[in-house]
């Protein structure tokens, strides 16, 4: 069972919410639509349920083309942002209520309900009603509400939205074990880059209406595709510098002059060294990347350390030199304070270089 979408568009008057977007979510695979708020991202979903009207493009579930199909003849499950749990039945009622349209035996549905509560974990709580319930509780009330029919897809818009930190930590952990022995292809929208970089198999990263990458959490963290989802993956940001390239100085390794002045020469992919003097580029760099040198060096640069923010195991620096800023982590026990002077070493293969039209510049 798949889920396939081709030339997939929505407008809504004069504004295209969603451009032609093409993607695939394989059987038992685990997507999540990343972007922030806007995108387009719920829209997508939201097709796919068949609560909006697709403008253009089609959609097959299973092999089955279902853009003109009513949501009710569709078979998907969808999760939303809000519970929508009936307040007057019971965890076990409303467990059972997707049901009743199966024409199922009370035996079944009682069945499907203990195998569901035992999997969320839900079995003391099958008699509380929704006002009863902790907000952990509800969600995993509505995500059972959502598996218990064995559709053919599962659909999950902002599922952990309205949890605290640490019941978000916990959902995450569950829903995604509850995920892998279902075996159907599931859609997760989400605005939070850490739910989507540990639920997903793969994440497509969206602004205004597009893709921007499709990859692995791994890959869209460390390779990404262009200067959006540099800057968009990742906490604390990737440092992005606005460089001229100056020259090469070996078959991976080239000079930039950074905004603000200062040179370096920094260990880059083949392709980078390779490009044209005088190229404007913009350098990136994971503020858990940059490493502290105890002198001035052509691979490094010189700032004074400007706010120091102790996180506990980690500390993170802002660095200043005149307009140009830098965020370093480091180790608690580097000594920082702030009017320090600090040179701010790039590592070979740490540095990503993307060209004037926002493009990462690498071999594939």
């Amino acid at each position: 069972m798949t889920i396939e979408l081709r030339s997939l568009t929505k407008r809504f008057g004069d504004l295209t919410a969603v451009n032609a977007i093409d993607l695939n979510v394989g059987e038992g695979e685990v997507l999540c639509l990343l972007g922030p708020s806007g995108c387009g991202k719920t829209t997508i979903l939201r097709m796919v349920a068949g609560l909006e009207t697709a403008s253009e493009g089609e959609i097959r579930i299973a092999g089955k083309h279902v853009s003109d199909l009513a949501p009710r003849d569709r078979n998907v499950a969808m999760s939303f942002q809000f519970y929508a749990l009936y307040p007057s039945l019971t965890v076990a009622e409303n467990l059972a209520f997707p049901l009743y349209a199966d024409n199922l035996s009370k035996s079944e549905i009682d069945a499907k309900v203990a195998n569901i509560a035992e999997t969320l974990k839900l079995e003391d709580i099958l008699k509380r009603t929704p006002g009863q319930l902790a907000e952990g509780e509800k969600q995993r009330v509505a995500v059972g509400r959502s598996i218990i029919r064995d559709p053919t897809c599962f659909l999950f818009d902002e599922p952990l939205s309205r949890l605290d930190v640490q019941l978000r930590e916990e959902m995450r952990g569950e829903i995604k074990l509850v995920l892998q022995d279902l075996s159907r292809p599931t859609v997760i929208v989400t605005h939070d880059q850490l739910e989507a970089l540990t639920m997903a198999d793969r994440i497509a990263v969206m602004r205004l209406g597009r893709i921007e990458q499709v990859d692995t959490p791994h890959n869209v963290f460390q390779r990404p595709a262009n200067l959006f989802v540099a800057g968009f993956i990742g906490t604390p940001q990737m440092n992005l510098l606005p460089a001229t390239f100056t020259g090469a100085k070996g078959e991976s390794t080239a000079e930039f002059a950074v905004d603000g002045g200062q040179r370096m020469v920094i260990g880059v992919d083949k392709k980078a060294a390779a490009l044209s003097d005088g190229d404007k580029v913009t350098l990136g760099i994971r503020p858990r990347n940059i490493v502290l040198s105890g002198e001035a060096g052509d691979d490094a640069i010189s700032a004074t350390v400007d706010i120091v923010e102790p996180m506990g195991a980690e500390t993170l620096a802002h660095l200043k030199d005149g307009a140009m800023e830098l965020r370093l982590v480091t180790d608690w026990k580097t000594p920082l304070a702030e009017g320090d002077t600090v040179h701010a070493r790039f590592p070979p293969g740490a540095t990503h270089v993307f060209n004037a039209d926002e493009q990462a510049v690498r071999t594939a």
